[in-house]
């Protein structure tokens, strides 16, 4: 089956750096739009940012874009998360999706159909 397994998580001061990591098995991973969402307590899971399946498009939030970098290794059937200049309303649980390839790559949660259990991410202030 499939199997989303994200790592990286931790707690850092702001404007400390964090690199969060999604392995996936069980598809074929260079076929699948991958993205990371994140939930805070009491709020809806939002979108942060979202790479297609080659690699070469990427969609990032407002709140993350220059802080953030998503890359991906097909050969290793890993996504990769690089968060920089954290700031405590980065805090929450962070998520990676998959999204089958063969549309456009979702920026929403419904276009996604597999999900990681989660790491968190904690930024004191």
């Amino acid at each position: 089956q499939v199997q989303l397994v994200e790592s990286g998580g931790g707690l850092v001061q702001a404007g400390g750096s964090l690199r969060l990591s999604c392995a996936a098995s069980g598809l074929t991973f260079s076929a699948y739009h991958m993205g990371w969402f994140r939930q805070a307590p009491g709020k809806e899971r939002e979108f942060v940012t979202a790479i297609s399946e080659s690699g070469g498009t990427t969609f990032y939030a407002d709140s993350v874009k220059g802080r953030f970098t998503v890359s991906r290794a097909n050969t290793e059937n890993t996504v990769s998360l690089q968060m920089n200049s954290l700031k405590p309303e980065d805090t929450a649980v962070y998520y990676c999706a998959a999204a089958a390839g063969w549309g456009p790559v979702p920026q929403s949660r419904r276009g996604y159909g597999y999900w990681g259990q989660g790491t968190q991410v904690t930024v004191s202030s």
